[in-house]
């Protein structure tokens, strides 16, 4: 089995590792421009992320300060959205961009919206086959175990499929954020394009990831084509 000592099927990673390295680079440098441009309104993303909440029949849900930078979310289970420091308590555009985008998932939450809800019906499955799918296909190759390698796959292609429907969830939750903030008029039209670069960067990390998790799955499936060979 040459493969486990030199494994060509490593090329197939390239593209989508840099992929996700420039989206990384790109999300960092976007929100970071547009942290330093002010909204004219002058709320926070705190603020901003409350009223919204509230109009859209959302009150019991607490806004609070999480900690590190971009590590803003929507936590369903304990019904809070938890936003880094600088967009809990700035006024930029990249702040109220967030804070929208994060009131989006709320809204998807309360409304039923079917990608989200079959997200978190894959979350166990995903969480685990993300970590296990690997280790398992490598050791069937390691011990030419035909059965691990088939399971492996199978529980990897579960965080794939995880990534994938990520996509239409991140993307709407972008979408809704940005007519919330136009038609309350939080932001002018001028600004909400600012909101929107700094919102679809962050998309771009979302199929960075589901590109490089599908780059595993098809060098998983090569591999083991390979050893059948």
């Amino acid at each position: 089995m040459p493969f486990l000592f030199f494994d060509p099927t490593m090329i197939l990673l390239i593209p989508a590792i840099i992929l996700a390295g420039y989206a990384q680079m790109k999300v960092k440098s976007t929100f970071n421009k547009y942290l330093e441009v002010r909204a004219k309104i002058g709320k926070s993303g705190a603020q901003v992320a409350r009223e919204l909440l509230d109009q859209n029949g959302l009150s019991h849900i607490n806004v609070t300060r999480a900690d590190g930078k971009l590590s803003d979310h929507y936590d369903p289970k304990n019904e809070v959205l938890k936003l880094s420091p600088e967009v809990y308590g700035g006024s930029s555009l990249a702040s109220l961009g967030v804070a929208a985008h994060e009131t989006g998932h709320a809204i998807q939450d309360k409304v039923g919206y079917a990608p989200l809800r079959f997200r978190h019906s894959l979350f166990p499955v995903a969480s685990f086959g993300s970590q296990a799918g690997p280790i398992l296909a490598v050791l069937g190759f390691l011990f030419h175990a035909g059965f691990l390698i088939n399971v492996g796959i199978i529980v990897f292609t579960a965080a794939v499929l995880f990534q994938i429907v990520t996509l239409p969830v991140e993307f709407n939750a972008s979408s809704r954020a940005l007519k919330l903030l136009r038609q309350n008029n939080y932001l002018n039209s001028q600004e909400t394009k600012g909101a929107k670069k700094v919102l679809n960067a962050a998309a771009l990390t979302y199929v960075a990831s589901a590109v490089v998790a599908i780059g595993h799955l098809i060098r998983l499936l090569v591999l083991s084509r390979m050893m059948d060979d």
